[in-house]
C-alpha cells in the first residue's frame, strides 16, 4: 500500500538516498523550498518508510508561456517520478496523480495539467487512461540545473500539454 503526503524537510535525506536525480543534487531541496515559499506542494509517495515516488503540483501552472496563456489558472504537475523502475506500473504514478487532483480540487481549481515528454508515450497512455484530454498545445519544456560539478546545463524537451477537468 502507498500513501501520499506533501514533502517535509526530514524527508529529504532519504529521498535523495532513495529516489536519485542524477546530476542535479538539489532537486530534492528545491522543490521543498518552492513548497515552503507556497509555490507549490511537493507531493512524496511512500511504501511504508520508503520514498517510491514525487511529482510537483505547481500552483502557478506550467511555465510555458505559451501553455500558461491558454491555461492561466491550471495548476500543472511536474516531474512526477516513480523509483526504482521496477516499481513502475504498480499504481504508484496514479495514488501522486490521485492526491495530486484532490488537493487541486481542496483548493478550489477546477482543472488540473501536466506535460508529457514527447519520447515518453508509456506515461501519456497513463494519462490520458485517467481522464486527461490532449490540447493540442505543443511546447519545449525549458528547466536547467547546475550539476555536481557547477555546471549549468539547460534543457528543452519536446512536451505536450494535457488536461482534466476536475468534479
Amino acid at each position: 500500500m502507498v500513501t501520499v503526503k506533501p514533502c517535509q524537510e526530514e524527508d529529504i535525506a532519504l529521498l535523495r538516498e532513495h529516489i536519485p536525480t542524477p546530476g542535479q543534487p538539489e532537486r530534492h531541496t528545491t522543490r521543498f523550498e518552492r513548497q515552503q515559499h507556497g509555490h507549490s506542494t511537493f507531493l512524496i509517495a511512500w511504501a511504508g518508510a520508503l520514498p517510491v515516488g514525487a511529482g510537483e503540483l505547481l500552483w502557478r501552472g506550467c511555465s510555458a508561456p505559451e501553455i500558461n496563456q491558454h491555461y492561466p489558472d491550471c495548476p500543472e504537475l511536474n516531474g512526477l517520478d516513480v523509483w526504482p523502475p521496477e516499481l513502475r506500473s504498480r499504481g504508484i504514478g496514479t495514488a501522486l496523480i490521485a492526491a495530486a487532483e484532490k488537493l487541486a480540487h481542496q483548493h478550489g481549481r477546477h482543472r488540473i495539467g501536466l506535460g508529457v515528454d514527447d519520447g515518453n508515450p508509456r506515461a501519456a497512455a497513463l494519462y490520458l487512461r485517467l481522464g486527461y484530454r490532449e490540447t493540442g498545445r505543443h511546447y519545449l519544456d525549458r528547466y536547467a540545473y547546475v550539476d555536481s560539478d557547477g555546471t549549468r546545463h539547460e534543457i528543452a524537451d519536446p512536451a505536450r500539454f494535457l488536461v482534466k477537468d476536475l468534479p
